[in-house]
């Protein structure tokens, strides 16, 4: 029984270690990946400056929002109850607003940005499919916060790059 058991362990060892030499797994930092490209230049240029221009806007917004809460303190203490408890009201009313607007202008931005970039990462996902099947690949990861060490030969970001640009 101890031999058999011996036997096992050791056809079992063996045949770990051919399947371990013949697996190889590489990594692309898709962020990084992206923002390499031309196109993903372009896509954040675009979204910059789609991003700035929301932000100048509910800048303007929050200082209107500053101005009515300082007129508010100033004329506190000559407004009646009831001119003041409406002042109060409209300004909660505008802040709520003025957050309604952040939030519809994140999403936007969130949307946008899945729009230029899914184009970018379809074609990037071909791309890695092909070259890890051309380098005997068996698995290729996203280079995320879960992988700790990668040996820069198994990082492919840079070639995944360069085949995007090559394809246009």
């Amino acid at each position: 029984m101890t031999k058999s058991l011996l036997s096992l362990v050791a056809v079992v060892g063996f045949s770990f270690s051919t399947y371990a030499a013949e697996f190889k797994a590489g990594v692309v930092n898709l962020q990084k990946a992206i923002q390499s490209t031309s196109a993903g230049k372009k896509a954040k240029t675009e979204l910059e400056a789609d991003f700035e221009k929301k932000k100048k806007d509910l800048q303007k917004k929050e200082g209107d929002l500053k101005k009515m809460q300082e007129d508010i303190e100033k004329k506190k203490s000559v407004l009646s109850e009831e001119v003041l408890a409406k002042k109060q009201d409209e300004f909660r009313e505008e802040m709520m607003k003025f957050q309604q607007v952040v939030q519809k202008n994140q999403g936007e931005i969130q949307k946008k940005e899945q729009e230029l970039t899914q184009p970018i990462l379809e074609k990037m996902k071909k791309i890695i499919e092909k070259m890890s099947k051309d380098k005997g690949y068996s698995m290729v990861l996203e280079n995320t916060a879960m992988v700790l060490y990668v040996e820069s030969a198994h990082d492919l970001t840079d070639e995944v790059v360069k085949a995007f640009e090559k394809e246009k």
